[in-house]
Order: structure tokens, then sequence, then C-alpha cells
């Protein structure tokens, strides 16, 4: 065992977000965190790393354990480039380099400076350093972070190249355990690819917050947050789909029974509360209906604080293979999820509302990538693939430009059609700037203005809950401190306000949970409008389905 986590209570404010919670991680282990959004799987990485210490209970790493976690924020750094961030956060990397830097002019013949000295010659060597800037750079191209960049400031990098900067900084650690926070968020197919490849074949613990499914198949073990405790599974996402099903079935088993017998409690109360003028004895104490009472009334209270409703989800896929009783209690118990107007988007299959004719864009003289022919009807899907910086952007852009009318100063060559009746709606991985100093409320009161939509009180908050925002105590939070779920969620609220009928989305499932991935899932299987979907999730790119439309950079295809 290389971490023990025995967390008593930890509150957020007013909030307790762990209750009792216990779990162990082993030695070389792959386990994945995965709860539903606001569960505190963030905070828990602030616990284990003794950035928050404001908690009941302990936390144990076994002696001599080296600890790497991937950064969330990069302060000054100045003109720091991105190796020298690299190489400079590296374990010991910076005291061993001063050693054999200055030790040869000062050591002389003291002894112990001379073994210090060669110590540390040997464990720079072992531990790869003489080669780790050239090491270094090989993988930051992996993420397609080129040599030219990979020598200019970390400052100048986008949030998504610095996460994968972070990646690398974790491959090159060679740390006991390693913690990282949603690493494939932002990643395109083949560097996604990399991470999943390293994370199969690493020789040390790893424990990664994700709601990937394609990271979540190859982990040894899952721990799923959920009411405040830790419940641990061993396996992958397909060991943790059966197990979920045994465990929550017998939650439901486990909840009617006690259900049940509290309403029979409470008969038994009332029954014995009806008889107790019977009895013509003169103590009170002494009635047998009023010692019942007082007895029954004390297991029904007790029965009453221990009877909590868990949190409920299955997938699916095994839903449909439950039997009816089970399935029926499922219906009723199971946690709520995002609600989304499944009838938007009117089919019409006979319109094309898209049309790509021999289209390139570019910037200067440099095309982004060859000549694209497609056409999107209604009621069609179509996936957009490609690596970063192929031009995925740059396309839904000018897409965005020609359905509203504008000429892009991007044209290049070709055509964007747009049918006159055309909704379009996008889904962009960052929330809009003019929200972020807003309220919640005032927020989605600003979506619904824009579009020139009602925004009654009753509709912004009814929209809270159908999107999971609790509307009295979240409808005060201010945007720029939503979490990264409760911003994707925004983003959905703003997706289908208008009832569109061409969805264009940009890796929605980036930052959702499981129970809400299926949910947006299910929706867009049901909506009758277009979609023209970003997305490196196989899972989900395999149950929205389609064509797809690969972007080949221009310099490949000639």
């Amino acid at each position: 065992m290389i971490i023990s986590v025995d967390i008593e209570s930890k509150s957020l404010g007013t909030k307790q977000l762990f209750s009792g919670m216990q779990f162990t991680v082993e030695a070389d282990e792959k386990v994945a965190i995965i709860g539903r959004n606001g569960v505190g799987k963030t905070t828990l990485f602030g616990l284990l790393t003794a950035q928050d210490q404001d908690y009941a209970g302990a936390i144990q790493f076994r002696r001599g354990t080296r600890l790497m976690s991937t950064a969330q924020e990069h302060g000054d750094l100045g003109d720091q480039s991105v190796v020298e961030y690299v190489v400079a956060n590296l374990p010991d990397y910076g005291k061993l380099k001063h050693i054999i830097d200055t030790y040869p002019d000062t050591m002389g013949d003291d002894m112990r400076k001379i073994t210090t000295y060669s110590n540390a010659l040997e464990t720079f060597s072992s531990a790869g350093y003489y080669t780790i800037e050239e090491a270094v750079l090989l993988s930051l191209e992996r993420y397609q972070i080129s040599n030219e960049m990979a020598q200019a400031p970390m400052r100048l990098l986008s949030g998504g190249q610095k996460r994968f900067v972070e990646l690398v900084r974790i491959e090159h650690a060679n740390a006991d355990v390693a913690l990282i926070d949603e690493p494939t968020n932002h990643m395109d197919y083949a560097a996604k690819n990399e991470f999943v490849n390293w994370l199969k074949n690493v020789n040390h613990t790893v424990v990664v917050i994700s709601h990937d499914r394609d990271v979540l198949q190859v982990v040894d073990k899952i721990i799923e947050i959920k009411d405040g405790q830790a419940r641990t599974v061993k396996g992958n996402y397909e060991a943790y789909l059966k197990q979920n099903v045994l465990a929550t079935t017998t939650q439901m088993h486990d909840y009617e029974i006690g259900q049940r017998t509290l309403q029979n409690l409470e008969k038994q109360i009332a029954w014995a509360r009806s008889r107790k003028p019977s009895w013509h004895g003169t103590a009170d104490q002494r009635n047998p209906f009023v010692v019942m009472e007082r007895r029954l009334s004390k297991q029904a209270e007790e029965l009453r604080e221990n009877l909590v409703k868990p949190s409920f989800w299955i997938d699916q896929e095994s839903v449909a293979e439950l039997k009816k009783g089970a399935g029926d209690n499922y219906e009723k118990y199971k946690a709520k999820n995002i609600r989304i107007n499944k009838s938007s988007g009117a089919k019409d299959d006979s319109r094309d509302l898209l049309r790509l004719e021999d289209l390139q864009l570019g910037y200067g003289d440099e095309p982004l990538f060859a000549p694209l022919t497609a056409n999107l009807h209604s009621g069609g899907r179509l996936q957009l693939i490609g690596r970063n910086g192929a031009g995925k952007t740059t396309l839904v852009r000018a897409i965005t430009e020609a359905a509203s009318g504008q000429k892009a100063a991007i044209w290049r060559a070709g055509s964007i059609f747009c049918d006159n009746k055309l909704r379009l709606s996008l889904y962009e991985q960052e929330t809009n700037s003019s929200l972020l100093d807003l309220t919640l409320y005032d927020a989605i009161e600003k979506i619904y203005d824009e579009l020139g939509l009602s925004s009654s009180n009753e509709h912004i908050m009814r929209s809270m809950s159908d999107y999971l925002f609790d509307p009295y105590a979240d409808a005060a939070l201010q945007v720029a401190q939503l979490s990264g779920g409760q911003k994707a969620r925004l983003q959905l609220i703003k997706l289908m306000a208008a009832n569109p009928n061409l969805l264009i989305l940009d890796e929605p499932t980036n930052h959702l949970d499981l129970p809400s991935i299926e949910e947006l899932e299910n929706a867009l299987r049901e909506y009758q409008g277009a979609i023209l979907y970003v997305s490196h999730d196989s899972f989900f790119a395999r149950n929205i389905g389609g064509e797809k439309l690969s972007l080949v950079h221009a310099s490949i295809e000639a």
C-alpha cells in the first residue's frame, strides 16, 4: 500500500463534502477518481498534495514516497521557456545540477563534499538528466508542442498547451505517485492515444481524475466519490459498469425494504396511539400502549436518521437488461440528470442545411487543409476529425460567420452554403468572457435576452433546475467561480435555448460526469436537427454516429 486515506469529515463552506471516506491505493496501480460534478474530486487532490489541510482524519503515504501533481495555475514565470519549466520542476534536478556545477571549484580535498559530488553525478546519470532536454523536446512534440514553441516563454502557451506541458513534466518526473486532473480535455485523437499508451505502460502509481471512458478503460481500479464516501471497484470501466449494476440494485432493494419497514412502524404507532384511551389503569407510564408507542417511535426515528436515499445511476445498456421490478425502481430512484428538450430542430430530410464545396481556409498564403466537400441535411450527423491546429476551429468559425451573413476574412477558395431556414447554435469549450463577472442567474438572463427570448424569473429558475443547478443556492454564484462541469452545463443552456436545427459541438463531453454525458448522448440521439461535432471521445462518437469529415493538411494532400 502506497496511499491510505481516512477522512472523517471535510467541509467546504457550509457544505459537507466527505464523511467517513476511506480508500487505499497500491504501488504501481492506475486509479481513476470519478463522481458527479461538485462532489469534491479536485478538493480531494488538494488534500492529497497537502495544499488543503483543513479536514478531520488522516492521509498517509508510504515512507519516502515522491509525489507529483499537475499544476492548475501557472503564476509569474517571466521568460522561463517551456523546456526550462519542465526540467526545473523535475525532482532534485535543481539541487543536483547546483552540486555538479559548483562543487568542483570548491570541494578541494573535502571528502564529505567529494562524496556528495560523486553521489550527485551517479543520481543525475541514473535519472537520465544528462539527456533530459532532448527527451523532453521529443515528448513535447508528441503533444504538438514544436521545438520552436518549447524554447519560447511558457507564458505564451494556451491553457490546453500548458496542460500538455504538465503531462510531459509528470512523464519525466519518475515520481512514485502522479496525480493528474482531467488529462485528456483539449487533446486531439493522436495526443490522447499518446497519453493512454503512457498510462497503460508507466511503471509507477497514477491517480487520475477523469470521466473519459477511453482512459477509464485502461485503469486498474476506479474509486467513485458518492454521498460523501468512496466506493472502490477493482478493474476498468467495463468492470465498473457491471459492479455498479449489482451495487445499485442492492442499494435500491435495501432502500425499498427500509421504506416499507418505516411505513409498517408508522401504522403500528398509529394503532398504539389509538388504543391508549382504552386502558383503564391510572399510571400512564404503565399503559402498555404508551410503552409500545414510545418504543416504536424510537425505532422509527432511528430508521429515519439512517434511511438516506443514495444517488443512483446505472448506464443505459445495463438498465435495459434489468428485470421489470428493478427497472421500475431505478426509474423511480435514479439520480437526477440534465433535461434537454429532445424535440428541438424540426426534421426535414429534403433540406440541406449546410453544404461545403471545395472549401479551403487559411491565413496568409498557406491553406490550413486540403479542399473539403460535404453536405449536412436535417437530421444528419457529421464528425470533424483532425489534429490540433488542422483548422477545425477555423472551419467552425467560418460556418458560423456564413450562417450569420458575415464575409469571413479567412476565405481562400470554395464556398459555404447555408439554408435560409438554418438556425445554428454553437457549443464552445470556453465560456464567453462577457458572462464571467455575472452571477449564474444574470448570465442565463443575458443569454435569453441576447436571443430575444422570454427571461421571466420562472423560466430562468426552471432552466437552472433542468441543468442540475440548485435554483436557490446557485443563482448568486459568479460564473467565473463555477467548476468546469458547471460551466459546461451553462454552455448547454445557451446551446439549446433558441430551438436550433443545427448544433455545432466542440468537445461537448469535456468536464461532464458520466451520467450527464450519457444524458447528453441520449438527448442528441433523439434530437431531430443536424449535428456537426468535434469529439475525441470514441464512446461519444460511436453513440452519436454519422459520417466523418477529415481535415488533412494541404501539404500532405499535395
